[in-house]
């Protein structure tokens, strides 16, 4: 039986955590401090992709990457250098600011000499072999607001920098079996407004993914991560991505952006 003082400590420690959790920002708008953050007009990058089997073995490819905003609406292509055997593969996405409005998004494969069109269904894939899905690439550095209900549930940190943890859970069963994700948690640095890690659980609930982005550092002004690591507790899989030579607002051409440029190259 709790005694009198016993039950007056665990009272004032709950609510002075429910306090605390009251005086923290809401998951929503933490989500559009996030979104608002300043990415640039226009991006510039190669990225090193390895991707790394439960066994070791390793796979290595390299890419230039561009993206640019058209008003509010985001486009993103990426085009693979190497290795050989997948050089000229191209993937492209329109990201659009309506939320009732389903993004496009294309992939190139040279061997097929053919531009797919990715529908929303195939969005959780895995993206070309990566631990990444394709909406996983297409947000990059944001968090969809349609997709997800949000919480703040409490403050941690990350590699030494303070964060405010976000719970998202998606709106209905539909989107979660497209997302492949029963729940997101990611630790946002609440200075920059930058995820620094993320996890995701799958549709039963087990733990899929953890995701940590490292060496965030001024870039022209502009917060940008370097490196990325994911790894899928599923399947012992792991992949690191490594950002180089990145270039905000270069004047890059909008033909880049296009259908017709997948199959030419860059």
């Amino acid at each position: 039986m709790r005694t009198p003082v016993s039950i007056f400590i665990f009272l004032v420690t709950f609510f002075s955590a429910s306090s605390v959790l009251a005086e923290l920002l809401p998951g929503d708008e933490i989500a559009r401090r996030i979104n608002a953050r300043d990415e640039g007009e226009a991006v510039s990058r190669l990225l090193l992709m390895e991707m790394t089997d439960s066994r070791g073995k390793q796979r290595i490819r390299k890419t230039k990457g561009y993206r640019k905003y058209f008003g509010d609406e985001k486009r993103t292509v990426i085009f693979y250098l190497a290795p050989k055997n997948i050089k000229g593969t191209a993937f492209l996405t329109y990201d659009y600011p309506q939320p009732d409005k389903s993004d496009d998004q294309w992939l190139y494969l040279p061997a097929m000499r053919k531009v797919r069109r990715i529908s929303a269904s195939d969005r959780g894939d895995y993206f070309l072999g990566t631990d990444f899905s394709y909406e996983d690439i297409k947000l990059e550095t944001r968090v969809s607001m349609a997709d997800y209900q949000r919480i703040t549930t409490g403050e941690s940190e990350v590699d030494g920098f303070h964060c405010l943890i976000m719970e998202s859970k998606p709106v209905n069963v539909e989107i979660a079996a497209e997302l492949g994700y029963s729940k997101v948690e990611q630790c946002i640095d609440d200075t920059i407004w930058m995820v620094r890690q993320s996890k995701m659980w799958d549709t039963q609930g087990n733990l899929l993914k953890t995701i940590n982005f490292k060496d965030i550092r001024g870039i022209q002004g502009i917060w940008t991560q370097h490196v990325i690591e994911v790894d899928n507790h599923k399947t012992g899989h792991h992949t690191r991505f490594v950002f180089s030579d990145v270039q905000y607002n270069q004047g890059i051409s909008d033909q880049i952006f296009t259908k017709n440029a997948l199959k030419r190259g860059q």
